[in-house]
């Protein structure tokens, strides 16, 4: 195992950087943070002792690799190998190593193939994608088989709801998922056709979907996945922007609450990032940095603003929410993630990204699916606004 507090493993010339905002030093050092609290079974946690959740998981192993931390990168897509079961699926959720809810969770188990694909655009490893190809391909198959007459995936095989953050994050996979097979000279039509009434699902009837509407999330992933471009994409952003949008800060995870998050400011940057706005995106990863910690860690969120009266219905008098703290109080991987990946993009604007920069972008990725839809009066056969 690779000593993370070594430095990174590639040149400081190929780690991504925007001028002005974090260097490559920095970065390299945020990646070392996440490498730092890697298990010894390749497992990334959400902090250190915390729980994993494949999703996240990938999202930190992306980071790392561009971070230069390649072989806990590559130690991290290996370990998802021992997790996933004889169908495709992968655990929801896993604590030291051990299953702690065996759920089989559909935006978890496809995110594996946004990370293979990413792998190959930084590293060009053939062998390595033809090592991991057939947990991706096993993994999509599992996924595309929960899908619901109106074009949604379900969360999971036990609950009967779709989630439109989650979705939008399966178009994202899928996409990337027929990239490796046309890579891999293995067609996966199935998937295509899963894509194209995915995505028309998610652009035309939103309303099938659970309501999460109060997460922010909810609001940004379909253009963050992909779903969404051209004009529906701005109009869809701008329509909450002022719901969750905290100059200076960041953006608040649910609407409800005056806590603005790290991962899901940066994610809105790659959306924004997506859309061809990168000065709004840059403005919001700048924001976010009263985020960073010693040794390049990321706070999850901090919790703004003065105690409200109201507060003390929820929280009696003598536990009004505190104010001005970070919540909680613990750094974690997915948050210097997100800033890493929102670096690498912006690097193609700002100062340097990666080949891999592109992901959440989608211009390395297959094509956007035809349009399809099945049970509605839509039209079909249309493709995505760029």
């Amino acid at each position: 195992m690779t000593d993370p507090t070594a430095g990174p493993e590639v040149p400081l010339a190929r780690i991504p950087f925007v001028e002005g905002l974090l260097t490559a030093e920095d970065v390299a050092e945020t990646a070392a943070s996440i490498a730092a609290m890697q298990e010894p079974c390749g497992a990334i946690p959400w902090t250190t002792g915390e729980h994993c959740d494949v999703w996240n998981h990938v999202e930190a192993a992306m980071a790392m690799l561009v971070g230069g931390q390649v072989s806990a990168a590559e130690r991290a897509y290996a370990w998802i190998t021992t997790m996933q079961r004889p169908d495709g699926s992968l655990p929801m959720k896993i604590v030291g190593g051990e299953v702690e809810d065996e759920r089989g969770e559909v935006n978890m188990s496809a995110y594996f193939a946004v990370g293979l694909w990413h792998h190959w655009l930084v590293r060009r490893d053939v062998r390595f994608v033809e090592r991991y190809w057939p947990s991706v391909r096993a993994a999509l198959d599992w996924v595309v088989s929960l899908q619901e007459d109106f074009g949604g995936i379900r969360w999971t095989p036990v609950d009967d709801f779709c989630l439109l953050t989650g979705n939008s994050s399966i178009y994202h996979s899928l996409r990337a998922g027929v990239a490796l097979a046309e890579l891999m000279d293995d067609p996966q039509p199935e998937w295509e056709l899963a894509g194209g009434r995915l995505g028309h699902a998610i652009r035309a009837h939103a309303d099938r979907f659970a309501d999460k509407s109060t997460f922010s999330m909810d609001w940004y992933y379909p253009v963050l996945g992909g779903a969404v471009r051209g004009d529906a994409a701005r109009a869809m952003i701008e329509s909450r922007w002022d719901d969750f949008v905290v100059p200076g800060l960041g953006i608040q995870c649910v609407d409800t609450n005056p806590w603005v998050t790290g991962a899901e400011t940066c994610e809105l940057a790659m959306a924004l990032d997506a859309m061809g706005e990168p000065q709004r995106a840059l403005t919001l990863v700048r924001d976010m940095q009263h985020l960073r910690g010693e040794d390049g860690k990321y706070w999850t969120g901090w919790v703004y603003g003065e105690t409200r009266a109201s507060d003390e219905v929820v929280y009696g008098p003598s536990g009004a929410e505190p104010r001005n703290v970070y919540w909680p109080d613990e750094h974690t991987t997915y948050t210097a993630a997100a800033v890493i990946l929102a670096v690498d993009a912006l690097g193609e604007t700002y100062g340097h990204g990666t080949p891999g920069s592109g992901i959440m972008r989608g211009t390395s990725l297959a094509p956007h699916f035809d349009e399809i839809a099945l049970e509605c009066d839509c039209s079909s056969s249309e493709r995505v606004s760029r």
